[in-house]
C-alpha cells in the first residue's frame, strides 16, 4: 500500500550531506571532494531540491536535466563556450538549462541549494499547459500562491 504524500514537506541547509563524488573525467584540475543530501522530491519524482557542497577544483559539468542553483556559502567562477570566466557568490542565482555545459572553478569551497527538474520533451510540456488551464477554466481553480508567469514584475 501507498503511503500518502504530505502536501507540506520542510527540511534545512544544515543537513548531514553523503559523499557525491564528481565524475573523474570532469575534473581538470585540484581534487574536489562534493557531498550532497536530498531535501524533497515531488510526488511524480521529476523535479527534486539538493543541498551539495563542494572543496577547491575546477571540473566540467554537462547538464542532462534542467538545474536551478543558488550559492548559500562559498564562491565559484563559471565559464562555457558562450559565458566568459565570471565569479559568483553568496546569494548568486544560476539557471543551467539541460543540454548546457559548464566550466566550475570552485575557489575554496561553495555549498549550493539546487532545484532540479527533468525537462519535458516540448509537445508534452506544451501539452500539460494547455491541460492545466482547461482543469483550471472548468473547475473554476484559480492560480496557486506563486507568481504565474502573467503575474511576474516587467523591467
Amino acid at each position: 500500500m501507498l503511503m500518502p504524500i504530505s502536501p507540506i514537506e520542510t527540511s534545512d541547509a544544515s543537513v548531514k550531506l553523503s559523499p557525491a563524488p564528481i565524475e573523474p573525467s570532469w575534473i581538470i584540475d585540484g581534487n574536489p571532494q562534493a557531498n550532497a543530501c536530498l531535501l524533497s522530491k515531488s510526488a511524480d519524482r521529476s523535479a527534486w531540491t539538493v543541498v551539495w557542497e563542494c572543496t577547491k577544483g575546477r571540473f566540467n559539468w554537462s547538464y542532462d536535466l534542467d538545474e536551478t542553483i543558488m550559492i548559500l556559502e562559498g564562491a565559484i567562477i563559471l565559464e562555457s563556450d558562450t559565458l566568459p570566466p565570471t565569479r559568483y557568490g553568496v546569494g548568486s542565482v544560476i539557471l543551467f538549462r539541460k543540454g548546457a555545459c559548464a566550466r566550475w572553478y570552485v575557489e575554496d569551497y561553495v555549498k549550493k541549494l539546487a532545484f532540479c527538474r527533468r525537462a519535458h520533451p516540448l509537445p508534452l510540456a506544451f501539452a500539460l499547459r494547455v491541460l492545466a488551464v482547461l482543469k483550471r477554466i472548468a473547475f473554476g481553480i484559480k492560480p496557486s500562491g506563486a507568481l504565474s508567469p502573467a503575474q511576474m514584475p516587467r523591467e
